[in-house]
């Protein structure tokens, strides 16, 4: 994942208290051009994030005093910073607490480096990251009292703009590109994703929760629909 002449340079804070995996990683971003930043602590991630505002973070869930799961929900309070998450763990349980503490991707130790940068890859591309192809900016779409922009990547209710991830907004985004259509599971993964989650459905079920929780009142009628074995619909 090289940079060419003039690229872009795409920064990127590693953080693990376990200091020979933390400079692996780093070593080997560094050598594609990556500019890297390291923190060995969840309070020092912290304050790196807020000095340096990284374009991606790539984390450790098995830290001492402050874990990754805490240090990821301390973040989403102020920064919509792509985080990927590493855990030594990975069952779904995991990987579930992962996403839900606010993380946009989670990979399992041990992993090769062509994997990491897939998931960078995969993860900077949802963000919008440097890198995103140029083109005419498509419309905002509108249901109801919900507006998407793809052109801003941002999304308003009622005139109020809607506190969203970098990912949160990619699902959001694609289920308003197919508005009243149920939509499989396995087509969001592949449009959000990419290749290799064709077994994270519990992906899109995590992240449509965290959307029905942002932009659904109760008492109202719900944006979102289930399809029981088909997939989730936005709109009537």
């Amino acid at each position: 994942m090289g940079l060419g002449p003039g690229a872009v340079v795409t920064s990127v804070l590693v953080v693990d208290d376990d200091s020979p995996m933390r400079e692996f990683v780093a070593r080997n971003l560094g050598a594609r051009e990556f500019e890297v930043a390291q923190a060995a602590t969840g309070m020092e991630a912290l304050a790196q994030v807020r000095l340096l505002d990284p374009d991606l973070v790539i984390l450790d869930i098995m830290m001492p005093h402050l874990d990754g799961y805490e240090t990821c929900r301390r973040l989403r309070a102020f920064s919509d910073v792509p985080v990927i998450v590493l855990t030594a763990m990975g069952d779904e349980h995991d990987i579930v607490a992962a996403l839900d503490s606010g993380a946009d991707d989670c990979l399992t130790k041990p992993f090769g480096v062509e994997e990491l940068l897939a998931r960078i890859r995969s993860v900077l591309r949802r963000a919008g990251r440097p890198g995103a192809e140029a083109g005419e900016p498509p419309d905002d779409i509108v249901f109801r009292e919900l507006r998407v922009s793809p052109a801003a990547r941002r999304a308003w209710l009622g005139g109020e703009e809607v506190d969203l991830t970098p990912t949160e907004f990619s699902v959001l985004r694609f289920y308003a590109q197919n508005l009243r259509k149920t939509v499989p599971h396995d087509l969001v993964l592949a449009s959000v994703w990419g290749e290799g989650y064709e077994s994270s459905r519990h992906y899109v079920r995590i992240y449509v929760s965290r959307l029905r929780a942002k932009i659904e009142r109760e008492g109202e009628s719900p944006y979102f629909a289930t399809e029981r074995g088909l997939g989730y619909r936005l709109g009537d």
